[in-house]
């Protein structure tokens, strides 16, 4: 970032940096090397804030969103986290629907940020914690309930194209240009909306169509592995939906592979992150940077991969995950 004074937050989201992550790569004794672009460095502490002010600053630009209207959308937290911060900053009220299966503390700081919550009950066989593809289409319909209530702004981040260009437009060309002459061979990330993963890997393909782009999902909701909905239920919040996604549906040249990777080893790698990189991230950093060492064992021994290091860990307190004391 620039040495000067900012006139907003919105004007610090972006530019995060890309770090080596070599000391967990050396604890590990794999041959290669992982690059973590640090998303959970931004006003909301994750990625999100980049895909919240592309789309809102996009659906002004054609005027889909217009002054005084309200802002709806369902979220897992951490998109409702940046869209609370963007819509506040910009003079729109933001209304974030929320299934009660995620973490309280994505909640509290959507409310810091002036946004106004509705929390949607689990179905009654899902597991506190772990939000499923059904409890998902709950928060749907109560979305969309709630637009049509107040005639307002739907987000609608499974669908809206702007999703992807926030990643396309400004994520992509800060690796490519952050990792100069450094060659890049993998890019692997696990997938909410599938936005942000598109968006990069187009960028990306077209820089360099040999760059090979993996997607991360959880063990029991590995959707792209099998074809079908695995069993679901697992602990790393913001996807692993157990769904096709319109996106990647739409790309599928992007998709080079697909690495599943259990709760047990996302968290356990999440807390490595902490301890051997002084990175306190989310499960979702865990499950990117265990893709990447488990594709550093096997066929892509020796290569540079790169990952997003999502959101922060402490959106995650009130959960097991910290259980360490």
């Amino acid at each position: 970032m620039k040495n000067r004074i900012y006139d907003s937050i919105l004007e610090t989201i972006g530019e995060t940096p890309l770090i080596e992550l070599s000391r967990i790569v050396e604890k590990e004794g794999v041959e290669g090397r992982i690059f973590g672009k640090m998303e959970l460095i931004s006003p909301g502490l994750s990625k999100k804030d980049r895909v919240a002010l592309g789309i809102i600053e996009a659906a002004e630009k054609s005027g889909k969103l217009k002054k005084g209207q309200k802002v709806v959308e369902l979220t897992s937290g951490n998109f409702g986290t940046g869209l609370a911060i963007v819509c506040k900053q910009k003079g729109y009220d933001f209304i974030a629907v929320m299934s009660k299966g995620n973490s309280i503390e994505r909640a509290i700081m959507i409310k810091a940020f002036g946004a106004e919550i509705v929390l949607v009950d689990q179905c009654p066989e899902s597991i506190p914690g772990q939000v499923s593809g059904a409890d998902l289409a709950r928060v749907e319909e109560k979305a969309q309930e709630l637009t049509k209530e107040y005639g307002a702004f739907r987000v609608d981040q499974f669908l809206n194209d702007d999703n992807v260009g926030a990643s396309y437009e400004r994520t992509a060309p800060e690796i490519i240009e952050q990792m100069g002459d450094t060659k890049i061979d993998v890019f692997a990330d696990f997938m909410g909306s599938g936005g942000t993963f598109t968006g990069i890997a187009k960028a990306l393909k077209e820089h360099n169509p040999e760059i090979e782009c993996i997607i991360v999902e959880p063990e029991n909701a590995a959707f792209y592995t099998k074809g079908e909905p695995g069993k679901g239920g697992h602990v790393i919040q913001g996807g692993g939906y157990n769904q096709a996604l319109k996106f990647v549906e739409n790309n599928k040249y992007i998709v080079d592979g697909v690495v599943t990777i259990s709760d047990e080893d996302a968290v356990a790698t999440e807390r490595d992150l902490a301890e051997y990189e002084g990175i306190f991230a989310g499960p979702s950093s865990g499950a990117n940077v265990k893709a990447a060492l488990n594709l550093l064992k096997d066929k892509y021994k020796g290569k540079n991969i790169v990952v997003l290091i999502p959101d922060s860990g402490t959106k995650y307190l009130s959960t097991d995950i910290w259980d360490i004391m």
